[in-house]
């Protein structure tokens, strides 16, 4: 092969429309082959060996490779370490440049220094594009060119770039469609690996749609709390791995729902504190609540882990968790709260546990949920407020529908005593706090 051609890399962003590193590859001159790697050194450590999201991740991978065989190409999917695929690959082809969309993690942020450092010694050239993110890094910061550490005025900014000519520059399409004679014309690759070569097994389960209907938006507001209905979106899945367009989701959000948009605006959020504060992925934000003594008693642990805490709504969204890989957004603060204020287990255990469970799992998104949760981040609760899972059940499930579902033996002889007292467990998680945070 001597011709030369431009790679574009897929990682979280696994679609051919609206892809900024697809869009800047298929301009670039160069012939476009598609690239994807199962990364060993991720899906090596996973525990569990029926995870939904490397299904997902291979059923979206034949996808593409199906859409592109209709334009006379192929994708090329592999499984190993991402420097030694790509390395391989510039011994098989004549590599010009590689494109691909940032990524936020650490982990990322490592492998594609290491990628790119050994591009620039085969004179290969490695492009980064912003993707999967609507604002990033420093296109919203403060006056004085500082991140922000609050949403509010974050959010506020966020929002003025939206409006007007800005807007439409930031929310507009790449029109990657225009330029898809440019891939690569090969034969079909059919040498995808099977989950099976991965050492993992097929759950078998569907997944929902990457859309959402104006109707669902027009009554987000209003509906987004009650976990009984079907008042949310499910589509983090779809922006986890970027099979939906966040810019396409933005302008309808736009038009029908500002609650919605809002929600992308904290997702951006928490992609710049992960992105400018690396040190929340393994620590508290705010250092200090890292001097609070947890309990970490691990058979309350492995209760509430199993939803056997006594408290029906949190024990509902831990088996919905458990039983599909999902959560409503409500109940997952309810049962992060509990496993933090009323267990007082660090809140780094729930945080794995989730990253484990779900299906839509964004370290980002995870962290700054379960940080808000423990008032250690950057939105942070005060450490006094703890949630009432009574309460919030009669507020949110009022009929017990949502519990009944998920809770069968609810009001029954056969289900668990409360774990703990309420407003017991609520004093001691203020105490703790307070004792841990006046050092």
């Amino acid at each position: 092969m001597t011709e030369p051609l431009s790679i574009v890399w897929l990682r979280r962003d696994l679609r051919l429309h609206d892809n900024a590193a697809l869009y800047y590859a298929l301009k670039s001159g160069n012939p476009v082959l598609v690239v994807f790697v199962f990364d060993c050194l991720i899906l090596d450590i996973l525990e569990d060996r029926r995870d939904r999201r490397v299904e997902f991740i291979h059923t979206e991978i034949h996808k593409l490779h199906d859409e592109l065989i209709k334009v006379g190409s192929t994708i090329v999917a592999r499984y190993g370490r991402p420097i030694d695929v790509l390395k391989q690959l510039t011994e098989e082809y004549t590599v010009a440049e590689v494109f691909t969309n940032y990524d936020y993690e650490v982990y990322a942020k490592e492998r594609d220094a290491v990628v790119g450092s050994m591009l620039e010694e085969r004179g290969i050239g490695f492009h980064t594009s912003k993707d999967q993110t609507i604002l990033d890094r420093d296109e919203v910061v403060s006056g004085s060119g500082s991140p922000y550490t609050v949403f509010t005025p974050y959010g506020n900014n966020w929002s003025s770039k939206l409006t007007g000519s800005s807007g439409e520059f930031y929310l507009k399409s790449y029109p990657t469609e225009k330029y898809f004679a440019n891939f690569y014309k090969t034969n079909p690759d059919t040498s995808i690996p099977t989950l099976e070569e991965m050492n993992f097994q097929p759950v078998g389960e569907s997944f929902p749609e990457p859309v959402v209907s104006a109707e669902l938006l027009k009554a987000y507001q209003k509906m987004r709390d009650f976990p009984a209905q079907t008042g949310t979106s499910e589509l983090g899945i779809h922006l986890r791995f970027g099979t939906i367009s966040i810019r396409d989701l933005a302008r309808q959000a736009q038009e029908t729902s500002p609650t919605f948009l809002k929600e992308l605006a904290w997702r951006d959020f928490y992609f710049q504190v992960l992105d400018h504060f690396p040190h929340v992925e393994k620590h508290s934000f705010r250092r200090e609540y890292d001097n609070i003594q947890w309990r970490n008693n691990e058979a309350e642990f492995e209760r509430w882990c199993a939803g056997e805490t006594g408290y029906p709504l949190v024990d509902a969204g831990m088996r919905q968790l458990n039983t599909t890989g999902w959560m409503h957004n409500r109940v997952r603060m309810v049962t992060a709260s509990f496993c933090i204020k009323h267990l007082l287990i660090d809140w780094r255990w729930g945080e794995a546990y989730f990253a484990r469970k779900l299906r839509d799992y964004d370290l980002a998104a995870n962290n700054g949920g379960w940080q808000w949760a423990a008032g250690s981040g950057t939105d942070a609760a005060p450490y006094f407020r703890v949630f009432n899972p009574a309460l919030q059940a009669q507020k949110f499930d009022p009929k017990g529908e949502y519990i009944r579902k998920w809770v069968p033996e609810f009001n029954s002889l056969n289900y668990a005593h409360p774990i703990v007292e309420h407003s017991f467990a609520r004093q001691r998680a203020i105490d703790t706090y307070k004792r841990a945070l006046a050092k």
